[in-house]
C-alpha cells in the first residue's frame, strides 16, 4: 500500500508540471495549440507572480474577452500592474483605456501620461496616439508642432497611422509648413503598406493634382483599394467617379453601387448622392420617394445639400405631399449653416408667404446673406428689392449695384434689368449705348424682355445705328416666344412696312395675339385701318 501511495504522490507533481508547459503566448489560441481557457489559466498564475508580460497579456484577455468574460476594469487593473513594472506595451494599453472610458473613468490627462512613459521607450502606437493627442488639444494644451514631433518619431518606425496622420498634418499646414508633395509621400507609405485612410487621400491628391499632377486613373485605383476595404469615404469617392466620368468610362449604375455601399454605412454624402440620383433617375428607375428617403437621412445628419433638396422636394411635392412649411423648415437649416442657394429660397418664400408669415424685410435679410457669397441670383433678387423698394427703402444706385454684380457674371435677368437701368436714368447716368450693350449680352442668353427691348434700340437708333431689319429680328425672336410687346411691335413693322414688305393682315394678327396677352398698345392698334 504504501508502494501504490508513493507513486501516486510523484504521478501528482508530473501533472502540474505539465499544465505550467501552457506558454502565456495569445498566439497559441490562434494556432491552435491550445485553448483559451487554458492560456488564460497560464497568464493568471505567471501574472500573480509578477510576471510583466502577463500581466499585459491577462489584460489583453479580459479586455476582449479570451478565455474569460469580459471585464474591463479587470483589463485596466492589469495593465496597471505591467505598466508600473514599465512595460511599454502595457503602459499603451492603459493609456487607451483611459482615453476611451473602458474600466476607468475617462481621463484625457491620464491618458496623455502613460502614452508618455511608452512613447519614451519608443513604442510606436503611443507615439501616434500621443501625436494625437496634442493635434486635438486632449489632456494636453492643443500643439501642431509636438504633434508633429510624435507622428514623425512613430513614421519613422514604419507605425501605417501615424503615416497617414503625418500626410493630414503637411496637407493643412498643421505644425508644419503646408506642402502637399510631403503629404503625399507620407499618405504612400502608408497607402502601400494598406491604410485605407491614406488610400483615400491618396485617391484625393491625385483627383485634384495636390503635390501630383491630376491623374483621375490613379486616384480611381487607390479610391477602389480603400473601397475593397470597406472604407466609406473611398466608396463614396469613387461613386463621384463613376458619376462624372472621371478615370473611368461614365457608369451611372456604377455610381449608384459605390453610393449605395457608402450610405448604408450611415455616409451623409453618400446619402445625399443617392438621393439625387433616385430623384433624376440616373442609373435607377427615378423615384422620388426613394429619394427622399436617402435625402432625409442625410439632412438629418446635418448635410446641408441633402436638406435643401429635401426643401425643393417639399416645395414642389415630389415623393411627398407639398409642404411649403417643412420646405421653410429644412431651407432654414441648410441657408443657417451658409447654403446660398438654401438663402435665396427661403429668402423667395419670405417674399412669397409661402410656408412662413410674408415678410419682406427677411427677405431681404436672406438674399443678402447669399449675394455676400457672391451668388447670382440673391443678387439680381436683391436688386430687385431696392429698385422697387420691397423690404427696404427704394434705393436706385443701390440696385443698380446689385444688378451689375449679378449681371457681370452673366445673370441674364440682371443684364436686362442693368440695361433698362441705363435707359432710363436710374441710379446711373442715363447711357443708350450702355443700355444696348447689356440688353444685348441678356438676348445672347435668350432673354426674352432683352430681345424686345434691344429691337426697341434698333428701331429708335438709341445707342445703335437704326436698323428695321435688326429690330424685325428681334422682335420675332420674343414674338415667338410670348412677349406681348415684341408681339404689338412686330405688328406695327408689318402694318408700317419698316425692315419688312407691309403687310396689314400680318400686322393685325400679331397685334390680336398681343392684345390676348394683354398689351393694350395693341388693342388699340387692331383698331386702325
Amino acid at each position: 500500500m504504501r508502494t501504490r501511495l508513493l507513486i501516486a504522490i510523484t504521478a501528482f507533481p508530473a501533472f502540474i508540471a505539465g499544465c505550467d508547459n501552457v506558454a502565456c503566448d495569445l498566439s497559441l489560441i490562434d494556432s491552435g495549440k491550445a485553448g483559451a481557457a487554458e492560456v488564460f489559466r497560464s497568464c493568471s498564475r505567471k501574472a500573480q507572480n509578477g510576471d510583466a508580460l502577463a500581466q499585459n497579456t491577462l489584460g489583453i484577455m479580459y479586455a476582449s474577452g479570451q478565455g474569460t468574460v469580459q471585464n474591463y476594469a479587470e483589463a485596466a487593473k492589469w495593465y496597471r500592474k505591467a505598466a508600473e513594472q514599465g512595460n511599454a506595451t502595457a503602459q499603451n494599453n492603459l493609456g487607451n483605456k483611459y482615453y476611451n472610458g473602458q474600466g476607468v473613468e475617462q481621463n484625457y490627462s491620464e491618458a496623455v501620461k502613460w502614452y508618455r512613459k511608452a512613447a519614451d521607450q519608443g513604442n510606436a502606437k503611443a507615439q501616434n496616439q500621443l501625436g494625437q493627442m496634442y493635434r486635438n488639444g486632449q489632456g494636453v494644451e492643443q500643439n501642431y508642432t509636438e504633434a508633429v514631433k510624435w507622428y514623425r518619431k512613430a513614421s519613422d518606425q514604419g507605425n501605417v497611422y501615424a503615416q497617414s496622420n503625418l500626410g493630414d498634418m503637411y496637407y493643412n499646414g498643421y505644425g508644419v509648413e503646408q506642402n502637399y508633395a510631403e503629404a503625399v509621400g507620407w499618405y504612400k507609405k502608408a497607402a502601400d503598406q494598406g491604410n485605407a485612410v491614406a488610400q483615400n487621400e491618396l485617391g484625393q491628391m491625385y483627383r485634384n493634382g495636390r503635390g501630383v499632377e491630376q491623374n483621375y486613373t490613379e486616384a480611381v485605383k487607390w479610391y477602389r483599394k480603400a473601397s475593397d476595404q470597406g472604407n466609406v469615404y473611398a466608396q463614396s469617392n469613387l461613386g463621384d467617379m463613376y458619376y462624372n466620368g472621371y478615370g473611368v468610362e461614365q457608369n451611372y449604375a456604377e455610381a449608384f453601387g459605390w453610393y449605395k455601399k457608402a450610405a448604408d454605412q450611415g455616409n451623409s454624402y453618400a446619402q445625399y448622392s443617392l438621393g439625387y440620383i433616385y430623384a433624376n433617375g440616373q442609373g435607377v428607375e427615378q423615384n422620388y420617394t426613394e429619394a427622399v428617403k436617402w435625402l432625409r437621412k442625410s439632412a438629418d445628419q446635418g448635410n446641408s445639400y441633402a436638406q435643401f433638396y429635401l426643401a425643393l422636394s417639399y416645395a414642389n411635392g415630389e415623393g411627398v405631399e407639398q409642404n411649403y412649411t417643412e420646405a421653410a423648415k429644412w431651407y432654414r437649416k441648410a441657408a443657417d449653416r451658409g447654403l446660398d442657394a438654401a438663402q435665396v429660397n427661403l429668402g423667395v418664400l419670405y417674399c412669397q408667404g409661402q410656408g412662413v408669415d410674408q415678410n419682406y424685410s427677411e427677405a431681404v435679410r436672406w438674399y443678402k446673406k447669399a449675394a455676400s457669397q457672391g451668388y447670382d441670383t440673391a443678387q439680381n433678387n436683391l436688386g430687385s428689392m431696392y429698385f422697387n423698394g420691397t423690404g427696404v427703402e427704394q434705393d436706385y444706385s443701390e440696385a443698380a449695384k446689385w444688378y451689375r454684380k449679378a449681371a457681370s457674371q452673366g445673370y441674364a435677368n440682371a443684364q436686362n434689368s442693368l440695361g433698362n437701368m441705363y435707359f432710363n436714368g436710374q441710379g446711373v447716368p442715363q447711357n443708350y449705348a450702355e443700355a444696348a450693350k447689356w440688353y444685348r449680352k441678356a438676348a445672347s442668353h435668350g432673354q426674352v424682355d432683352a430681345q424686345s427691348n434691344l429691337g426697341v434700340m434698333y428701331y429708335n437708333g438709341y445707342g445703335v445705328e437704326q436698323n428695321y431689319a435688326e429690330a424685325f429680328k428681334l422682335y420675332k425672336q420674343a414674338a415667338d416666344r410670348g412677349n406681348a410687346k415684341a408681339q404689338n411691335n412686330l405688328g406695327w413693322l408689318y402694318f408700317t412696312g419698316m425692315g419688312v414688305p407691309m403687310d396689314r393682315s400680318i400686322a393685325r394678327s400679331w397685334f390680336r395675339v398681343s392684345c390676348q396677352n394683354g398689351e393694350q398698345l395693341a388693342c388699340n392698334n387692331l383698331r386702325l385701318r
